[in-house]
């Protein structure tokens, strides 16, 4: 089992695998979480989360007219930290490093450094995100990936699975098959 967290910027696994990309970018994500954590306390319902490569507004619980205003206090961050680019999630906003890197090319790099790319390995990438499209689209001819949502939309992902109840099912069934 590999981790890979913050998109792709911090992936660790047995034997020593360790990958941290825009370790250097930490002291302006620390300053660019002070500015935003202040600026979502004035916003009810918003969410502050830092994760260790990125820090994400949250507007899930944010009525509407709020969520114009995360939205702005997001982008004020975002103007004044050029050296970090602005994502847009699932009802989340978040800033990382800017730097060329996503899920998609993450999980390319593991396909090549635990020499997978060739031979039995099929990778399969499953997400619920805008922002697993990177990942569905790197994997494209190379294995699948497999998109969760209640509703049909346009993606990179070769299948769709309804919701998290399906994908434990969906794995279930793989785990059963692969035991054989």
């Amino acid at each position: 089992i590999v981790y890979a967290g913050s998109h792709g910027f911090d992936i660790a696994g047995a034997g020593g695998l360790r990958r941290e990309l825009g370790a250097g970018y930490l002291p302006v994500l620390d300053s660019a979480e002070t500015k935003l954590r202040e600026a979502l306390e004035e916003i009810p319902g918003a969410q502050f989360e830092r994760k260790h490569f990125s820090v994400a507004a949250h507007y899930r619980n944010v009525n509407e007219q709020d969520a114009v205003k995360v939205a702005q206090a997001v982008e004020t961050v975002a103007t004044e930290y050029r050296e970090l680019r602005r994502i847009n999630g699932k009802k989340v906003y978040e800033l990382l490093p800017n730097i060329d890197w996503n899920k998609g090319k993450a999980v390319l790099w593991l396909l090549e450094t635990l020499e997978l790319e060739r031979g039995t390995a099929f990778p399969i990438f499953v997400g619920d995100d805008r922002t697993d499209e990177d990942a569905f689209t790197g994997l494209h001819k190379r294995g699948i990936g497999i998109l969760v949502s209640e509703e049909p939309q346009v993606t990179a992902a070769s299948y769709r699975l309804k919701d998290p109840e399906q994908v434990e099912s969906f794995l279930r069934e793989l785990i059963s098959v692969l035991q054989r």
